[in-house]
């Protein structure tokens, strides 16, 4: 798996918490078509981290959207787990919104958002300056 996805874009697997299969799963759920990911909300739709209101009575809350890819779902998943364990800076901002008053179950969602937000940059801007693929180089 990590040649393949060191040969479609290592980006990804350079950030924090991002190894070969994480990062094979997210180039998949991103698609051969980057011109589809518009946004960051583009592409946090089919993960499955697109907030959604959630809200009753007076209080105003969000929960994550539950269509999408429930595989890139479970690779942010696996990268906010790792950024917990590993990053210093996650850690500070865990502890920062537990004594806000925001559950784990909702740090978690936060911080998928973010790393969602993280790769689409990344794969955004590799794809943009990225020489065309093997593939289309032959058919010219």
């Amino acid at each position: 798996m990590a040649p393949l996805t060191q040969e479609t874009n290592p980006a990804p697997a350079e950030l924090n918490g991002v190894g070969p299969d994480v990062a094979g799963q997210l180039l998949v759920t991103a698609g051969d078509n980057p011109d589809r990911l518009r946004s960051e909300a583009a592409f946090a739709m089919p993960c499955g981290v697109a907030p959604l209101p959630a809200s009753s009575g007076r209080t105003h809350r969000h929960r994550l959207n539950r269509g999408g890819d429930r595989a890139a779902n479970a690779a942010l998943y696996r990268i906010v787990l790792c950024r917990l364990h590993w990053d210093q800076h996650t850690k500070q901002y865990m502890e920062r919104q537990t004594r806000e008053g925001l559950s784990k179950k909702e740090i978690i969602r936060c911080l998928k958002r973010f790393v969602a937000r993280a790769i689409y940059h990344v794969l955004t801007t590799t794809n943009a300056t990225a020489a065309a693929p093997s593939h289309l180089a032959t058919a010219a």
